[in-house]
């Protein structure tokens, strides 16, 4: 899928703002990826306003979860280079081996950190731990002005940018922006006000995350299995621990809910094997339902769309928030070296450079739950030939070890920096 630089957007009304916009960057949504953003603007001298509906605590905000996050090495890379990785990396463990496999065929692929010439592939991170420290980071912003919790209620476009209606504690405000980004989500209003249509494609299927405690250490080894229920992940954490990530079919997600902990390990013991031993300890079990989401733009006049509110992908290989804040980021670079944050050959850029990175990505998730997951036989035999073959060509293994630590396209030049 091409990235369009097109837009259905057509504004009800044009007007004249009272006072021109002077370059203030409007962000709405302050999860993850938007917190990010404002971060990297402000570092980067920029007037931002960041709107987020969740109050400024992390047992308020819906992005700031349960889930174990696995991070992309370009995703430390550019939490380093924002000033966030140094205030959660004590929390974080090193992904230094990852091992991919599908049930009852015989081949794999297993990527080791020291054979690439790194310390570690990436890492994993509670999301709720990555969510303090962002709000803690969004403390110290020098320009950055944070409206939360707050709601975007309206737009109305005028020729230089924005006006964007807020409805916060206070009462109602109106702000001009010469920038205005979605970071909203999945289901984004800002995504539907711009008018900026999206191909929706619906999984049926549900993910259950939670911590669990295997007999054996996992030694800093990530594992992602395969099977015709779906794909289940493995995520190493601290003292022993893992983070889970089980898929089921969506007619059978309120059944699995339902089990009782011994059942629900047995279900995890069944569908992952015995490679870790015996797991056990199970910790509170969070669903989500998942589907793929494509805005057909990225970009309307004077508006841009970043993370989730972009694209939501299928969480096999773990690559949503590590894509959506190399859209973050790519964006903040091309703002700081812009007089204009909201010119139209700016815009154009931003969709230009993450079309590759963007369309690779969603088309590797998609493709691959579809081919390793498909209940089809005569697929066994190339299925396992690939997996060897991404185990036993080094240049296969190359290409597949650089993507999953997130080189792909033109990354920003945040994330090519080193991890400290």
């Amino acid at each position: 899928m091409r990235s369009d630089t097109r837009t259905a957007y057509h504004p009800r009304m044009t007007i004249s703002p009272p006072f021109a916009p002077e370059g203030n960057v409007l962000v709405v949504g302050g999860g993850l990826v938007g917190a990010s953003l404002a971060i990297a603007l402000d570092a980067a001298g920029c007037r931002v306003t960041l709107v987020e509906a969740a109050a400024p605590r992390t047992d308020a905000q819906p992005s700031y979860d349960e889930r174990n996050l696995a991070l992309a090495r370009t995703t430390v890379n550019g939490l380093d280079s924002i000033g966030v990785w140094t205030l959660t990396a004590g929390q974080a463990t090193p992904i230094r081996h990852i091992h991919v496999s599908r049930a009852g065929e015989f081949g794999s692929a297993r990527l080791d950190a020291k054979k690439h010439g790194v310390d570690a592939l990436g890492w994993t991170l509670p999301a709720r731990e990555l969510g303090t420290a962002l709000l803690r980071r969004l403390d110290t912003c020098k320009q950055l002005v944070r409206l939360a919790p707050a709601s975007l209620t309206g737009l109305t476009k005028f020729d230089d940018g924005w006006r964007a209606e807020i409805n916060t504690p206070e009462g109602t405000q109106h702000i001009d922006a010469a920038l205005l980004v979605g970071a909203d989500g999945t289901e984004s209003f800002v995504r539907a006000q711009l008018g900026i249509e999206a191909d929706v494609h619906d999984y049926q299927q549900t993910l259950f995350v939670c911590t669990v405690t295997p007999e054996r250490d996992p030694e800093n080894r990530a594992w992602e299995r395969f099977s015709d229920e779906g794909p289940i992940a493995m995520l190493p954490l601290g003292e022993r621990r893992c983070g889970l990530v089980l898929t089921v079919d969506t007619d059978v997600a309120a059944d699995v809910a339902g089990l009782n902990d011994a059942d629900f390990i047995a279900l995890a013991q069944k569908r992952f094997g015995w490679r870790l031993g015996r797991l056990s300890r199970p910790g509170k079990r969070h669903p989500y339902a998942i589907k793929r989401v494509a805005a057909r733009s990225l970009i309307a006049p004077r508006a841009v769309l970043v993370g989730n509110a972009a694209q939501t992908v299928h969480p096999i290989g773990a690559q949503g928030f590590n894509l959506g804040l190399r859209d973050a980021l790519t964006l903040a670079e091309l703002i700081a070296e812009s007089v204009d944050p909201g010119a139209q050959d700016l815009l154009e850029r931003y969709a230009s450079r993450r079309a590759p990175d963007r369309e690779g990505t969603m088309a590797m998730s998609h493709d691959l739950v579809r081919f390793a997951c498909m209940p089809q036989p005569l697929l066994a035999p190339f299925r396992s030939l690939a997996l060897l073959a991404y185990d036993r060509v080094p240049p296969l293994q190359r290409i597949l070890a650089r993507r999953g630590m997130g080189f792909r396209g033109e990354p920003p030049r945040a994330v090519l920096e080193r991890v400290p």
